[in-house]
């Protein structure tokens, strides 16, 4: 009959635990009690698991400000640390050229390889990490696992809220031109726009960030559009901000939309409207297949696609001389709140 932990920790005269720490966490024994422990497991013959090898893995994101993959890196080195592996980030700040060249560096340094909304061309990536896993989040990859934050449930929601409120014309304001989620929001709002016979404009390409939506406030204004749904949250909250300098209200003259539910959202004023992602899962996905690669273990072929919610604030609401009276829907809290109806609000 093979011997069992049990029968170790009895010979060793230790605990069940001391024993188990003696090959799962090396580094909280003291040195004479873990050789206590393994010359038992000989002396009893004890199948012995492998030992323990801490990984590296590579995380590179566009812009570590952002407080989405802020997010992201968090349950990652959350999921990381109880096995002590380590963590390298990169920040490649939206140069496609820089994650090119991070990516041959980290790809030789590193165990695995996340890579997060890639900037340079698909096939790239794949030749410039070579042979170490990869896993490529929100954008393309050729043969590499691919998880995706699919925003087109929640962008369908956006408009269907946004035409039942009474909005007939909404502006899209896009993100980096390099961005593989940039390009599929535009494209999911032109078709839902065409399906529902709403106009639809695209102003010019933004930075994602609040930065981004302060300089598109003044086309946004221009645009003539009642309702705004940005690139993400940062986005909208700087086009929140723009509007109120050249004189518009959100969202008594125009209601915004946002992309991502990051944490400020809700705290914002009027709190955001916004398509929440699954931004944790999106993380921890991400990790646990680029450790199956590295393991040797089966991963997943097709896209991981998460899915997305519409999250209801104050942000949006009918539009100005609808004579429609403002009901919002605080999804988040699952509570119905009235706004008092405004009188004479009127674009300016």
């Amino acid at each position: 009959m093979a011997a069992k932990l049990k029968d170790v920790a009895q010979e060793a005269g230790v605990s069940l635990a001391t024993a188990s720490r003696a090959f799962s966490s090396v580094d909280m024994l003291a040195p004479d009690t873990r050789r206590r422990v393994l010359e038992a497991a000989q002396r009893v013959g004890y199948d012995m698991p492998a030992p323990h090898r801490s990984r590296t893995i590579a995380v590179l994101v566009p812009d570590v400000s952002n407080a989405v993959y802020a997010a992201m890196l968090r349950t990652i080195q959350e999921k990381l640390w109880p096995g002590r592996h380590r963590m390298l980030l990169a920040d490649t700040s939206e140069d496609p050229a820089r994650e090119t060249e991070l990516l041959e560096t980290l790809g030789r340094e590193a165990d695995g390889v996340i890579l997060c909304s890639p900037r340079s061309d698909p096939a790239a990536a794949g030749r410039a990490v070579g042979s170490t896993p990869l896993v490529v989040v929100n954008g393309e990859a050729e043969q590499a696992p691919v998880v995706l934050m699919d925003v087109e449930q929640g962008l369908r929601q956006a408009t269907e809220h946004l035409q039942s409120l009474g909005h007939d014309s909404l502006v899209y304001v896009p993100g980096p031109a390099a961005s593989w989620a940039n390009r599929t929001r535009c494209q999911i709002l032109t078709d839902l726009a065409a399906q529902r016979q709403l106009d639809l404009t695209v102003v010019g390409n933004q930075s994602a960030d609040v930065h981004g939506g302060l300089a598109a406030a003044a086309a946004v204004a221009a645009s003539g559009a009642t309702a705004v749904i940005a690139y993400n949250d940062l986005v909208a909250m700087g086009i929140q901000a723009g509007i109120r300098t050249l004189g518009y209200r959100c969202p008594d003259d125009i209601s915004i939309v946002g992309i991502d539910n990051v944490d400020v959202a809700a705290a914002s004023d009027p709190g955001l409207t916004t398509v929440q992602v699954d931004i944790d899962k999106s993380g921890s996905l991400s990790l646990a297949m680029v450790m199956d690669q590295i393991d040797g273990k089966p991963v997943h072929t097709g896209p991981a696609r998460l899915g997305s919610q519409l999250i209801v604030r104050g942000s949006t609401a009918p539009p100005p001389d609808s004579g429609t009276e403002s009901v919002t829907a605080d999804v988040v809290a699952g509570a119905v709140r009235g706004r008092r109806p405004r009188t004479g609000s009127t674009r300016r």
